[in-house]
């Protein structure tokens, strides 16, 4: 029995990615110009974990209706009152911010939080699985710890990479971090969707995913510039994206299909996670082609001005 595989990505492929860079470099530009725009404008809506509040874990006797409940909710008066499904559809969990007044003024929000849903379930009938409270000092000692955390991983991983390759390969592995990081906060700006630990824990994978694709490609160029001796730098480029876009297609785009059933079956609760991770694949495999990459040719890796006639045969070998 012959089993004939699906050829994504015809053989000898020649896109010429470097070639296109001032547009990609426009797309970048914009994606950064706009991050900083929105967060200077609008900041990032932060979760509970970075600002502080109340988290209430209860399951309901019956199917709430989520509409009438979070109306009544947001009737008490407590601020941005979320209400999301965790877990079955009778599993609720509950946040609102910290209420002034200090711990007394956050007791009473609980009860009154209490009182509402035994009103509507009848007393007695809820079951309060866990109830929580993050204060505000909690919240400023989480932000410096995940500002600590995602800078000491983009230097370590800048270190690794001047380590295992030159400086060149590091400062473009750095350019490709800091872009990608800046997309994700610009769109939790843009769209004020919470930022909390979750979401900082899909920046770091995101670092993790891109870097990897990056160190791959560097791999390739690095490989090619001793088989090459006299290939452009240019042509170089071209000719490692294009020999590893069949194997980014086809993990980027399994890993896509994966996050995409995750943020539509997921439900509320995961869905500031995935979208980070979602967009950090399609910024992350666009600094690795666009950003990183191109950031080689301006670097002089290979400063030596090559005769252009004598590349097109390395290119096709």
């Amino acid at each position: 029995m012959i089993i004939k595989f699906i050829q994504l990505i015809p053989d000898n492929t020649k896109i010429d990615f470097f070639g296109h860079r001032f547009y990609a470099f426009m797309a970048s530009l914009i994606i950064i110009g706009g991050s900083f725009t929105c967060m200077a404008i609008k900041g990032l809506n932060f979760g509970i974990d970075f600002s502080g509040g109340t988290i209430i874990e209860v399951e309901t006797p019956a199917d709430p209706d989520l509409a009438a409940l979070r109306l009544q909710l947001n009737e008490l008066h407590l601020g941005d009152v979320s209400l999301q499904e965790f877990g079955g559809s009778r599993s609720l969990m509950i946040r609102f911010p910290q209420q002034d007044g200090g711990s007394e003024a956050q007791k009473a929000a609980i009860d009154k939080v209490k009182a509402a849903l035994d009103q509507t379930f009848a007393p007695g009938k809820v079951d309060y699985r866990r109830t929580e409270f993050v204060g505000p000092q909690v919240g400023k000692e989480l932000k410096r710890a995940g500002l600590m955390a995602v800078l000491t991983a983009m230097c370590g991983i800048m270190g690794y990479i001047w380590i295992r390759f030159n400086w060149q390969y590091g400062v473009g592995s750095m350019l490709a971090l800091i872009h990608d990081v800046v997309g994700i906060l610009g769109l939790f700006s843009l769209t004020q969707m919470h930022f909390d630990l979750s979401t900082l824990a899909a920046i770091l994978l995101v670092a993790g995913y891109s870097i990897n694709e990056t160190v791959i490609i560097f791999d390739r160029v690095r490989e090619t510039l001793r088989k090459y001796k006299k290939m452009p730098m240019q042509d170089i480029i071209n000719y490692s994206i294009n020999s590893t876009l069949p194997r980014t297609i086809m993990t980027s785009g399994s890993t896509l299909l994966a996050l995409l059933a995750l943020w539509l079956f997921g439900g509320e609760v995961i869905r500031s996670f995935v979208s980070a991770l979602f967009l950090g694949i399609l910024i992350g495999t666009h600094s690795s082609y666009f950003v990183s990459s191109p950031s080689l040719y301006y670097l002089k890796l290979r400063p030596s001005p090559e005769p252009q006639g004598e590349a097109v045969k390395g290119k096709t070998a």
